[in-house]
């Protein structure tokens, strides 16, 4: 049997189920029917998703919107150990508690480029449309095993463990799935043809250097609206980026596609929206949840001007 993504969205969405019937078992959450609801409208996204009909998919999304935006995605009560009990434990295991997480790079790394040689009576092992996804999932897995192995627990910890991440996290845990939908709405909704005819009405794009300005700036602020650079890509590229930097100027696509992705980071530096990279350090960490984000405010300026200058003495040469 091949192991397909489709596997991968089955175990994701059985622990999330999982954490559905945990989250509404615990009195101690205040908010844990609302948020039952909302864990468990996520991992019908994962485990049926692609038999439900996209209306109902995309109900069940707004129906989460509502829920966070209301305040009703809680945390439960969770017993932490003491400091005693932590300090023990890091001694008990020394570095030998840096091999499960070593391991989940280690077998995505060695599963992605040996796939095409695992197969059995000519059926890939590993769904090749989808290697290093599957392999993640599997180094996951592994890598959870032998941190039971390591530990001495069982793997109904992992479980009580996720949950309390998963609380600690709460909506932003799905924001970058959500966004990855707007930029496909985005997208399809035509909003790069309405950033070409708002550009081109109001900004003099018949100056080179304000044109490459505007396609810089424009992927980092799409980015902080959108959290996403991959999602703010195909709205300045299209809009700006091809029609004007490539067609009117004659520009390398290359370099700029390069540049832009970059500026688009820098945007990624500047947003709450930016879940993955900024909210959830925070949350993890348990320190203020925008102090990431003006950590890297500087960096994220002075790169954003660079890249304004590297694009127009790169891309026209």
């Amino acid at each position: 049997m091949t192991l397909t993504i489709q596997h991968l969205y089955y175990l994701v969405g059985a622990i999330l189920a999982i954490t559905a019937v945990m989250t509404v078992a615990d009195a101690s959450n205040p908010k844990r029917f609302s948020s039952a609801l909302f864990w468990g409208l996520y991992a019908l996204v994962f485990l049926v998703g692609d038999q439900l009909p996209p209306v109902w998919v995309g109900a069940g999304a707004v129906v989460m919107a509502l829920i966070a935006g209301f305040g009703g995605v809680g945390s439960g009560g969770h017993a932490p150990r003491s400091a005693a009990e932590y300090l023990a434990s890091a001694k008990r295991l020394g570095n030998k508690l840096f091999i499960p997480a070593l391991a989940i790079p280690l077998i995505t790394m060695v599963g992605t480029l040996s796939a095409k040689h695992l197969s059995i009576g000519g059926t890939p092992l590993l769904d090749p449309k989808n290697t290093t996804l599957v392999s993640l999932g599997v180094g996951c897995v592994l890598s959870l095993a032998l941190a039971c192995w390591l530990t001495r627990e069982t793997p109904a910890q992992g479980l009580r463990e996720s949950r309390r991440l998963t609380d600690a996290l709460g909506w932003a845990l799905v924001l970058p799935q959500m966004l990855g939908m707007l930029g496909l709405v985005f997208s399809d909704a035509g909003v790069g043809k309405a950033v070409a005819h708002v550009t081109t009405t109001y900004i003099n794009m018949d100056i080179r250097f304000v044109a490459v300005a505007v396609y810089v700036v424009g992927m980092a602020l799409f980015t902080v609206i959108m959290g996403n650079g991959f999602a703010a890509f195909p709205v300045m590229t299209g809009g700006v980026g091809v029609p004007i930097l490539v067609g009117v100027y004659h520009g390398d696509p290359a370099v700029m596609a390069a540049v832009g992705m970059l500026s688009g980071y820098c945007g990624t530096l500047l947003t709450p929206m930016a879940a993955n990279f900024n909210i959830v350090p925070a949350a993890l960490l348990e320190i203020d949840k925008n102090a990431v984000i003006r950590a890297q405010v500087p960096t994220a300026l002075a790169l954003l001007t660079a890249n304004v200058f590297l694009l127009y003495f790169l891309m026209f040469r």
